[in-house]
């Protein structure tokens, strides 16, 4: 095989012939071109959630109701009926959390929606601490937070997280969970 000296090509003329017939039965095909949206589509089931954990969020969270807890101070909270010391062993730090959701940044509406999101999957993995980081900043999310959780029915107790978890910049959750045959003692 030669190759043509007259010629740019690095391939010589004998196999471009050789190519030629090895594809003369080949025909074209038309290319199916399919652009996407830059948008994507949101699933019935995911935008369901979105609005059940806003409704949630909405009927637990109020900003009008001020339940009648400290939150100048050490912030305390134990739902009637459960012993009171569940206060002092999350205060000394004998429950670690499984969880943290820090809310640095966030505004009360968003804050609101994302306490809900971890409180049901604290209770959807059996979580039973969490660890919820306020920070102090502007105090405003430090007063809002504890009022808020006080209101969930699934919030057993509460207390300002020890060090280690945040300090005055954070509280410590205890969550009610659902009694099974699989967590009974």
């Amino acid at each position: 095989m030669k190759k043509d000296p007259h010629s740019n090509s690095p391939i010589s003329t004998d196999d471009i012939d050789l190519f030629r017939q090895s594809i003369s039965g080949a025909r074209v095909f038309k290319q199916d071109t399919h652009r996407f949206t830059n948008k994507p589509k949101v699933s019935q089931a995911k935008q369901f959630a979105q609005q059940k954990k806003q409704h949630q969020s909405e009927f637990f969270f109020s900003d009008e109701y001020v339940p009648d807890i400290g939150t100048n101070g050490t912030v305390n909270y134990v739902q009637d009926g459960q012993d009171r010391f569940l206060a002092k062993q999350l205060r000394r730090g004998d429950f670690v959390p499984d969880l943290t959701l820090d809310l640095h940044g966030l505004n009360k509406e968003v804050a609101k929606d994302e306490l809900a999101g971890l409180l049901h999957e604290c209770k959807k993995k059996h979580y039973y601490c969490a660890c919820v980081v306020h920070g102090i900043g502007g105090h405003i999310l430090r007063h809002k937070v504890p009022q808020y959780l006080v209101q969930h029915p699934d919030v057993i107790a509460m207390h300002q997280a020890p060090l280690e978890y945040g300090g005055k910049g954070a509280v410590l959750i205890l969550i009610n969970l659902p009694q099974s045959d699989e967590f009974r003692r």
